[in-house]
């Protein structure tokens, strides 16, 4: 499904989802008005009580009602970065990003951090000083485009900042605020 390339204005997000001991799930969004995430504008988080438990192959239907728990509601959105794969092979196999991707209408970039057998198609990113690379994968956008548009994301790391704040606010909720002055 090509959907188009992002406009450079808009609601740009990187999202990530983190299952709890209890059988739910907390969604973290981050909210940029860039696709470089250099302007973070707000971040979203959302608790779901109970989440479907895993399932081999059908890992987006228990990933998906927590990211539309965190994103339903925001408006504009013109790009979506997932932590994981777009798609799972080169024969177009659907991951959770072409899922997504059907699901709210917008591109999405899928960022995983290790390498999936049957992804051969994936760009590997390296970014900062690190020799360990990203693998990118793309639904509704070039992935030739996403694998650069994530090489530019904000961040000296391995791992861009947004998506480093998604995961970290899934697993540990809101931040705290520092001190005003």
């Amino acid at each position: 499904m090509e959907i188009d390339r992002p406009s450079r204005t808009g609601v740009f997000v990187a999202a990530d989802v983190h299952y709890l001991d209890s059988g739910g799930a907390r969604a973290a969004a981050v909210v940029a008005a860039d696709a470089a995430f250099s302007h973070l504008t707000g971040d979203r988080i959302q608790l779901v009580p109970h989440v479907k438990p895993y399932q081999p192959g059908l890992f987006y239907l228990r990933e998906l009602p927590p990211l539309h728990a965190a994103l339903d509601g925001l408006t504009d959105m013109t790009l979506l970065i997932v932590d994981g794969y777009a798609d799972l092979s080169p024969d177009g196999r659907p991951g959770l990003g072409a899922r997504a991707c059907a699901e709210f209408g917008v591109p999405v970039i899928g960022v995983a951090k290790t390498a999936f057998r049957a992804a051969t198609h994936a760009i590997p990113v390296l970014r900062g000083a690190s020799a360990r690379p990203l693998y990118v994968t793309a639904a509704g956008i070039p992935r030739t485009d996403a694998a650069d548009l994530v090489q530019r994301m904000a961040g000296r790391h391995r791992i861009p900042d947004a998506l480093r704040r998604a995961d970290t606010l899934a697993r540990h909720g809101p931040l705290p605020q520092p001190p005003q002055r």
